[in-house]
């Protein structure tokens, strides 16, 4: 299999031209020729849950690798969160994925909850406070912004101590494989995650103590809640079926208003699920693995064959509304499987695979199924996800797909890492500095899948400029 031949779009020097590739790709998206900048779409205020966002442009929520053993930030997790601030943004979902108990983090310097709740419940208080103070210190009024905390658990994904620790709500053999998942040990109990529900309660009640507006309950890119939804050969009341599948999520929603009455919930969700792939060895280009048909499949938003699907995502989502759940984040997949549709990417990270589609492809699959959840549950704000890799061009599909409300809010991650002040360039109709857009390099990846924080190493010089970045050169030698 040879590597498809694509043009990125920093390539294009026109918009024209790059709409060419656009349409040619998808003749049903497209681009605003001429931006609006804060009157127009991207600057529109909407009220979501008794809250006034003061405009369309939200920060992803991101695993900086960056914080204290004892789960608490550190200057380079302060340093990120000013960003943020800076960004102009009014919408920052959660900026931080916060595990809600010390095994369930991805890495040994994320952010958690440990016993003594003070400790994290300063740490937070910090971040807010920088985040705030930075959004002023750059111009803005606290006006209109609205300010979550990511809640979630790794599941199989868990490395507290930096070897991998998996804790999975089902077994599966491709899956178990990479994860390092070597008996039923590893499979979570009844008893064990209705210990959970507590856990997350806990973890909201500090975040709302810290001053967060709203909290989300993590269900997306392979990790605990989202493999949960989609355990279909898991026996007992949390398997099977959609009502099972769905119990502990709603035993935790249940249990946060308890605990954190008055304090906003929002979901990520992992909307539909990709093939699990693989490198070729010969090519160096991701393909579809093969598992047995015999097997039911692990995911969620697939049919029956294990294709992506929307009906029980729809099911979901139509679900949060009735649950009174209005803010909902959408991605896709998981990169541990499928990193080029979950992150659209035209390099991948030194434990990836070249992308097997026109990374372009993989943006319009974001736009489509936003497209489609919206249409299908307007009731929902709905941020979108896979902007990043539009570069030069962001904001004019942005603007275009909020002004024809296929979105509401257009979700930056990654690119907050090189370009913090695009969406206040973007709103101020100021030129995008072309030096400091991301051309999704994937060190931000790279990073932290080899122990080292993440950063964007090759743009901004805090990270270019430091002790890790000789490590992370080494390391991209010895991965090509």
């Amino acid at each position: 299999m040879n590597a498809p031949r694509f043009v990125p779009p920093g390539h294009h020097r026109t918009l024209a031209a790059f709409r060419e590739q656009l349409r040619a790709l998808d003749p049903d998206s497209d681009v605003d020729e001429t931006l609006l900048g804060a009157a127009g779409p991207l600057g529109a205020p909407l009220d979501v849950d008794g809250r006034r966002i003061g405009n369309r442009f939200c920060v992803h929520p991101m695993e900086g690798w960056d914080g204290t053993t004892d789960g608490r930030p550190t200057e380079r997790t302060l340093r990120r969160w000013t960003n943020f601030g800076v960004s102009g943004a009014k919408l920052v979902w959660g900026g931080e994925a916060f595990a809600v108990r010390p095994d369930g983090r991805a890495n040994p310097n994320q952010l958690c909850l440990m016993p003594d709740s003070d400790l994290a419940r300063d740490g937070l208080r910090a971040l807010l406070s920088a985040l705030k103070d930075a959004h002023v210190h750059a111009g803005s009024s606290l006006d209109g912004l609205v300010v979550g905390l990511q809640l979630t658990h790794s599941g199989r994904w868990s490395r507290p101590l930096g070897e991998k620790a998996p804790r999975i709500a089902v077994r599966h053999p491709e899956l178990d494989r990479r994860a390092g998942v070597s008996g039923d040990h590893a499979v979570l109990s009844d008893d064990e995650l209705l210990a959970l529900v507590d856990d997350y309660a806990r973890a909201a009640l500090v975040a709302q103590q810290a001053g967060f507006d709203f909290v989300d309950v993590k269900c997306c890119h392979g990790y605990l809640l989202h493999e949960l939804l989609g355990a279909h050969a898991r026996p007992g009341p949390f398997g099977g079926s959609f009502e099972n599948r769905t119990r502990l999520f709603r035993a935790i929603v249940a249990a946060i208003r308890a605990r954190a009455p008055g304090l906003a919930i929002g979901v990520r969700l992992s909307v539909i699920d990709v093939p699990i792939h693989e490198k070729d060895a010969a090519s160096g280009v991701g393909q579809p693995v093969a598992t047995d048909p015999r097997l039911p499949p692990l995911g969620f938003g697939i049919d029956t064959a294990g294709r992506p699907a929307l009906d029980e995502s729809l099911r979901f989502l139509r679900m949060l509304r009735e649950l009174g759940i209005r803010l909902v984040n959408l991605t896709i997949g998981s990169p541990y499987t499928c990193p080029h549709a979950q992150r659209p990417a035209a390099y991948p990270p030194s434990d990836g695979y070249l992308p097997p589609e026109d990374p372009l492809l993989s943006v319009i699959r974001h736009l489509r199924v936003t497209r489609e959840v919206k249409r299908a549950v307007p009731e929902l704000a709905v941020v979108g996800t896979g902007y990043s890799y539009l570069q030069e061009w962001l904001p004019y599909v942005a603007q275009r797909e909020v002004r024809m409300g296929h979105v509401d809010f257009v979700g930056l991650g990654r690119s907050m890492l090189s370009y913090p002040e695009l969406p206040r360039d973007a709103l101020a109709g100021a030129t995008l500095d072309r030096r400091r857009i991301c051309r999704t390099f994937s060190d931000c990846t790279t990073a932290p899948r080899n122990g080292l924080p993440s950063g964007c190493y090759p743009l901004d010089p805090f990270y270019r400029q430091g002790a890790d970045a000789a490590a992370l050169a080494q390391l991209r030698k010895e991965s090509r």
